[in-house]
């Protein structure tokens, strides 16, 4: 609100609140002149702070507006009240509550009143406007009225106010406590923080509020001293006060140069009488092509005069200099054309908006920031920046974006620093090798999970483009690299181990790659400070990365998997539904895929530099080295490093033939402002710049169309061709597979198919396929008869009729030869080998491919075969022309090509080079041989031959328990050791025969003992079966128990568990017969139990083991009063023990596998 006083001037404050504000400074204190003109406290001063405070609290802060800060401001409350109130209070009163409490009351006034001011464009509101280049310069003489105040040092008094509280430990602070320290470092933080405002001229002396001075007063009043202890104890008695501690750090040391922190006074002389040179050298270097065409005092009337540009054209030029030279001549027209550039935000200047221009230090500041800068590297690097770094990870909500930006410029600050006072400590000799050969003060920012944190903040920032967040990471992760490579390069063998160590898990992630070749390519029009570091990480990291790769030959990246994705069908849910579409099986190729994965696990460091070739990468270079004027030897060494290894190393030096390029580079050497002849860097320039010209008029000689592509940009595959002559050669490293075999979803009959066939062709349109199929049958056709009336003509023409029967009847018919076909170009070649659905009607209509158990190519060859007659060839013709005539159709509107689907490929197991660990699962258990032998099955209709099974839903309210992994686990195991004892019997039923264990004569009666022996034991079993049976016989089966075991006999189960009697275990053979289970018996009275002396393989000395063995009974369907056959299950060979049987059976019988019936080897 304004107001118009009485002297006309507008009054941008209520008069109220000015009124009430001024009575209240008023009533605060004054200068007594009974005091020899002291400061004298008003009686109710504490409640008049207090006042003061609530008005700043809930009128500015509340209502966001800062008319109570203006009205302070223009009452100089600071500078006339607040810092005598904090002189009263004298070092030894520590006991006077009044001044302590006065003091806190003072520090709570200034801290909103130093507190920072921002601009926020969308949140300004009128009065921020107003109130706010008024309120900066009032915070700047607020900092120079604190740091030169002669009465009382002010920040040490702020360090008294929170020195009880920082007394007390950890856990027995208050609320209370914790808040007084908080307050006292955010004075400190904000008077450090303090600065002119950009682009405003400070009226007063600029050395009173420089850095300088800054550093001066912390140091004479012992404040880096309490920062040092704060932040050694980081952790332990403090906590939250990480994040401010890091803050005044932070604008203490921004923007000052560190290699010239560690210099003695000889060589801090030496460097600035450099700069001076260079500086006067460039401003010679410029005012020299001026001057060499500058007027002189006899030639300075006006000059006009025209420019023949060819084809009749003038143009009108102005100025004596236009008659030096042509070149001057095209440049001043050049300068005259009218160029309207579309409108873009201002860009930044050089200078990062943050920090601020350079610092320059005087000798005491700089003296005293570099003690600080060693003690607090010796004790409160790794305490300060580990608290600090958790604090980010954790996301408090007292951490700002801003915070992660000045943690990673701390970082990079700091270990430059630890570098540079090793250099200095290595060059003075003064100190032992282990003084400045560990890096251990540091180790705390060269752990992992600061690689984490640091490439987590890295991704985030640029993905949201915080370029300058990206901007402090970047500079940080070059030091990170560089500290390492230092550390690696040192004679400490520990520091060497770790360095190896920090490089293997920074390079051994391939997204860390990918990351550092994105930043260098996508720079736009981020500033000079991005692009500076982008260039400097660049260059690092591949200098680093080369040096690592030659030293680890068997160097491994972790790249993301290559997953193999399947093709899926977009369909309706109800073609789904109804017809399923098969997915595709890339089985086949897991052994390549795993082969490929693992070549690519390598690291190439050739492979890996190429990324730094496109045209982007060298964008970014081209627009960094622009500034060559203002870029300094380390900066413009490393713009020639890139371009060298650009044209030299990567052999890729058309990526710098484009004319601003070359202009660039002409400029450089040979333009009207050229590199400084006194630079280090430029003899070297000069060399590559005449190696890059001379490479490139040689490639014009050789390619003249290099002319025209020097207008454009170049992709890889163009630069590629420029370079070598010829187009980059892609290896396919997979071999071409033929079209997917098609079946059909329905059985039909042969016509329905060929129709079907023929419809896929009509509806997309490749009837001329089918016409080639026709002319292919009708030649063969042809063909075929022709070669058919030879062959039957051929007896009547050698004999009789009755001969040429008798002939036929000795020697069958010849069959006739096959015809190959021929495709009539390279497309229907291709067709045959590509299109599905031509290779389904041409095996409709038989032919046949050469060579079938051949692997199959695009070359290969294809027949009708001999067995096709010419009426069946004309059958075929036949059809194809019918379904021509009328295609087939189907309901619901479906096409012919829904009635096809994808044949199932069988599927392979895929074997990696990297599952398990490369530990390979051999297990001589596995299932070697298929059960039963291959088997036919139908795959068109199958689902059609039994319903389909509905799967049961277990409800979410069911009390069932769902079974547990354990509990799975061994559900599995047991079924699959079910199915290898299932594959075991199988086999050996299947593949082990009677002539398996024949002796051979030959052996001279080597297995005469072990036959006698085991006549005896069959003597035995037979006397020991005729009396049991003669006492079975004499008893009469109850009908019960008949009805019983007919039952069990009559089970079909396939389960096997169902069908396994109990086992007899050798004690049982010995104890009552009343304790086995009553056998059924037959006509004769024989005992048709499974206790047959002959086992299932036929062998006739495989004992009678086979009774303790599992046994599977079933029932004749056919005759129920014929034996019951009975499937007895063989075990190992090591079983078959001397044991004699419960029962045996008096008489051979049929014996039953699988549902066969067989003939036992006792018949023959």
């Amino acid at each position: 609100m304004e107001s118009v006083d009485g002297n006309g001037t507008t009054d941008v404050v209520h008069p109220e609140v000015r009124a009430h504000i001024n009575s209240l400074v008023s009533a605060l204190g004054g200068f007594s002149a009974d005091d020899d003109g002291r400061y004298v406290l008003g009686d109710s001063a504490l409640e008049v702070l207090r006042d003061i405070k609530k008005w700043i609290r809930f009128y500015d802060e509340k209502t966001n507006r800062m008319d109570v800060a203006r009205c302070l401001a223009e009452a100089k409350i600071i500078e006339g009240d607040l810092l005598h109130i904090l002189a009263t209070w004298p070092e030894a009163a520590t006991d006077k509550k009044f001044r302590s409490r006065a003091a806190l009351a003072c520090f709570e006034i200034m801290v909103p009143l130093t507190w920072p001011l921002e601009r926020d464009l969308e949140q300004m509101t009128v009065n921020h406007h107003r109130h706010l280049p008024v309120l900066q310069l009032a915070q700047v003489g607020y900092k120079r009225a604190i740091i030169n105040f002669d009465a009382a040092q002010i920040l040490h008094t702020a360090v008294r106010v929170a020195l009880p509280s920082m007394a007390l430990s950890r856990s027995d602070r208050s609320s209370r406590d914790d808040g007084i320290i908080k307050l006292v470092l955010l004075f400190l933080r904000n008077v450090a923080m303090i600065s002119p405002p950009p682009g405003v001229q400070y009226d007063g002396d600029e050395s009173q509020i420089s850095r300088s001075a800054l550093i001066d007063a912390y140091a004479y009043q012992d404040i880096l001293l309490t920062i040092l202890t704060i932040a050694s104890n980081m952790g332990e008695d403090f906590n939250q006060e990480a994040l401010i501690v890091m803050e005044i750090i932070f604008h203490l040391v921004k923007r000052v140069d560190v290699s010239k922190l560690f210099m003695d006074d000889k060589q801090l002389s030496k460097a600035k009488s450099n700069e001076l040179t260079t500086m006067m050298n460039k401003e010679a270097a410029m005012h020299r092509p001026y001057n060499r065409k500058a007027p002189s005092r006899h030639n300075r009337w006006g000059t006009m005069i025209w420019v023949d540009r060819g084809d009749g054209k003038v143009s009108t030029v102005t100025g004596q200099d236009a008659l030096l030279d042509s070149a001057t001549r095209q440049h001043k027209m050049d300068n005259s054309k009218v160029y309207r550039p579309p409108r873009r935000p201002r860009k930044d200047d050089m200078e990062p908006k943050d920090l601020g221009p350079p610092v320059s230090l005087n000798p005491r500041a700089r003296q005293q920031l570099k003690s600080f800068v060693e003690e607090f590297l010796d004790s409160g690097f790794n305490p300060l920046f580990q608290h600090v770094r958790k604090k980010l990870d954790e996301q408090k909500d007292y951490v700002f974006d801003h915070h992660s930006r000045q943690f990673f410029y701390l970082v990079s600050w700091f270990l430059e620093a630890e570098r540079m006072r090793k250099k200095a400590a290595k060059d003075r000799k003064s100190t032992s090798a282990d003084d400045f050969g560990s890096f251990s003060l540091v180790a705390g920012v060269l752990n992992q999970q600061m690689f984490i944190t640091l490439n987590r903040a890295i991704g985030d920032s640029l993905e949201g483009k915080r370029w300058q967040e990206l901007c402090a990471a970047m500079r940080c992760f070059t030091q990170i690299l560089l500290t390492v490579q230092e550390m690696s390069e040192s004679k400490n063998e520990d520091d060497e181990e770790i360095a190896e160590n920090i490089l293997s898990r920074i390079f051994y992630e391939e997204e860390t790659h990918d990351r550092i070749a994105n930043i260098a390519r996508d720079y736009k029009d981020q500033g000079f400070d991005y692009l500076d570091a982008s260039t400097e990480l660049t260059h690092t990291y591949l200098r680093v990365l080369e040096a690592y790769s030659k030293q680890n030959v068997d160097m491994q990246v972790r790249s993301r998997r290559r997953v193999r994705k399947k093709k899926k069908a977009a369909k309706a849910n109800e073609e789904d539904e109804q017809n399923p579409v098969e997915e595709e099986d890339d089985s086949d190729n897991d052994q390549a895929s795993a082969e490929r994965t693992s070549r690519e696990r390598k690291f190439d460091f050739t492979r890996f530099a190429n990324r730094f070739t496109p045209q982007g990468v060298v964008d970014t270079f081209v627009k960094f080295t622009k500034y060559y004027h203002d870029l300094n030897d380390a900066q413009l060494k490393r713009a020639h490093r890139y371009f060298y290894r650009i044209a030299f190393k990567q052999n890729m030096s058309v990526m710098l033939y484009r004319i601003d390029i070359i202009q660039l580079f002409y400029s450089m050497i040979k333009g009207q402002e050229p590199l400084d002849k006194s630079s280090t860097m430029c003899k070297e320039w000069e060399e590559l710049v005449k190696q890059i010209l001379k490479k490139c008029i040689r490639k014009i000689e050789e390619r003249p169309q290099l002319v025209i592509e020097m207008l454009f940009s170049k992709i890889n595959a163009t630069a590629h061709y420029l370079e070598f002559g010829y187009e980059k050669q892609t290896l396919s490293t997979s071999q071409s597979k033929p079209a997917a075999e098609l079946e059909f979803r329905h059985i039909v009959e042969r016509e329905q198919q060929i129709a079907i066939a023929i419809g896929v062709l009509l509806d997309k349109n490749l009837a001329d396929h089918i016409n080639w199929v026709k002319s292919q049958l009708s030649a063969a056709e042809s063909e075929r008869r022709a070669w058919e009336a030879v062959e039957k003509a051929m007896p009547s023409v050698e004999g009789g009729e009755n001969q040429g029967e008798e002939q036929n009847a000795e020697n069958p018919p010849k069959e006739s030869p096959s015809i190959s076909l021929q495709p009539d170009n390279d497309a229907r070649r291709i067709a045959m080998f590509k299109n599905s659905h031509l290779r389904l009607l041409m095996k409709l209509v038989g032919f046949e491919r050469l060579l079938p158990t051949a692997d199959e190519t695009p070359e290969s060859g294809w027949i009708i075969p001999s067995h096709l007659t010419g009426d069946q060839i004309q059958d075929s013709l036949d059809l194809i022309k019918k379904a021509e005539f009328s295609p087939p159709t189907f309901e619901d509107g479906k096409l012919a090509e829904d009635q096809l689907r994808r044949k199932a490929a069988p599927r392979k197991k895929a074997v990696f080079d990297d599952d398990d660990d490369g530990i390979v699962d051999d297990d001589g258990d596995e299932i070697l041989f298929p059960a039963g032998g291959p088997t036919a099955r139908k795959v068109a209709d199958e689902f059609l031959d039994k319903p389909k099974k509905t799967r049961r839903r277990r409800r979410r309210s069911s009390n069932v328990e769902e079974p547990s992994e354990e509990q799975l686990e061994e559900k599995a195991r047991a079924r699959k050791e079910r199915e290898k004892a299932k594959a075991r019997r199988f086999k050996s039923d299947l593949f082990v025969h009677a002539s398996d264990d024949e002796s051979d004569e030959d052996d001279g009666g080597r297995w005469a003992e072990f036959f006698a022996n085991e006549e005896k034991i069959r003597q035995r079993q037979n006397a020991a079966a005729r009396g049991a049976a003669a006492v079975t016989t004499s008893a009469v089966p109850n009908p019960a128990e008949k009805r019983k075991a007919e039952a069990v006999l009559s089970d079909d189960s396939d389960n096997d568990d169902d069908l396994v009697l109990p086992h007899a275990s050798d004690d049982d053979d010995d104890d009552d017969d009343s304790s086995r289970p009553k056998k059924s018996q037959g006509d004769d009275g024989s005992d048709v139990s499974g206790t047959d002396d002959t086992p299932p393989s036929s062998n006739p000395r495989a004992g009678s083991a086979s009774s303790h063995k599992r046994r599977r009974v079933s029932k004749e369907p056919t005759a129920p009063k014929e034996t019951t056959s009975v499937d007895v299950e063989m075990g190992d060979a090591d079983d078959d023990e001397d044991i004699p049987a419960s029962k045996p059976a008096p008489r051979a019988r049929a014996r039953a596998r699988a549902g066969f019936i067989v003939d036992s080897s006792d018949e023959e």
